[in-house]
C-alpha cells in the first residue's frame, strides 16, 4: 500500500495505525501548499480531492478519507482489536468519535491555518474549539483511551489535538487531556510516525 501524507497533517493518523498494526507500506510525501508527486504530476491524477491523507490499495485503487481509511486498516489486522467488530456498540462508539473528531474538532482548526479569515472568525474557531477540548478532557477522566484500548479513533484524536501546539492553544488548563497526549505519544508506533514524519527528533 501507499500511503500519500503530508508531515502535519490527518495523514499522520493512518500512518500511525500502519505501524500499529505492522502492515507493510511506503509513503509519498507531498508538500503542504504544492501538492506534485516525486514523478512531477499533480497530486489530483492520483487523488482528484487535491487533500491527505490517501491510501492507494494493492489493487492500484485510492481510499479516501481519514475514518474510512483508519477504520479499513484495523479491519486488515482485527485481531489486534485496533477497532471493534462490526455490529457490536463498541464499533459504533468508535464510529461517533471519529465523526466527532472530523466534523466538530478538525474543521474547526480550518480558520486558524489559513490566510483570509478575520481576527473574530479566528476567535470563534478558537472558542469553539475549546469548548470541545473542555468536553473531552471531561469524557477522559478515568479512561486511559476513547475505548477499552488504544485504537483507530485514539490515532485521529491525538492527531489533531496535536495541532494545539502550532495554535498556541495551551493544553494544560486540561489535565485528563494533557495526560491523554502524553500517553498515546509515548506508544511507541506513534513515536516512529511522528519521527518518519519529522515531528520529532
Amino acid at each position: 500500500m501507499k500511503l500519500y501524507a503530508t508531515p502535519g497533517t490527518a495523514s499522520l493518523a493512518p500512518h500511525i495505525i500502519l505501524r500499529e498494526a505492522a502492515l507493510p507500506f511506503e509513503t509519498v510525501r507531498l508538500g503542504v501548499k504544492a501538492k506534485v508527486l516525486p514523478d512531477g504530476r499533480p497530486f489530483t491524477s492520483i487523488c482528484p480531492k487535491g487533500y491527505v491523507p490517501a491510501l492507494e490499495l494493492d489493487d492500484g485503487s485510492i481510499l479516501t478519507e481519514g475514518p474510512a481509511i483508519l477504520l479499513y486498516l484495523a479491519d486488515l489486522r482485527p485481531e489486534l482489536g485496533l477497532a471493534p467488530v462490526h455490529g457490536t456498540m463498541a464499533r459504533y462508539r468508535t464510529i461517533e468519535w471519529l465523526s466527532f473528531t472530523a466534523s466538530e474538532l478538525h474543521k474547526s482548526y480550518t480558520p486558524l491555518f489559513v490566510r483570509g479569515p478575520s481576527d473574530d472568525w479566528k476567535a470563534a474557531a478558537q472558542a469553539s474549539i475549546e469548548r470541545r477540548l473542555a468536553w473531552i478532557d471531561m469524557e477522559l477522566t478515568d479512561r486511559e483511551y476513547l475505548g477499552e484500548h488504544f485504537g483507530v479513533a485514539d490515532a485521529y484524536l491525538f492527531t489533531v489535538l496535536n495541532w494545539t501546539q502550532f495554535t498556541l492553544i495551551p493544553i494544560d488548563r486540561w489535565p485528563s487531556l494533557e495526560a491523554y497526549l502524553r500517553r498515546v505519544a509515548a506508544r511507541p508506533a506513534v513515536r516512529a510516525a511522528l519521527r518518519a514524519d519529522g515531528l520529532i527528533q
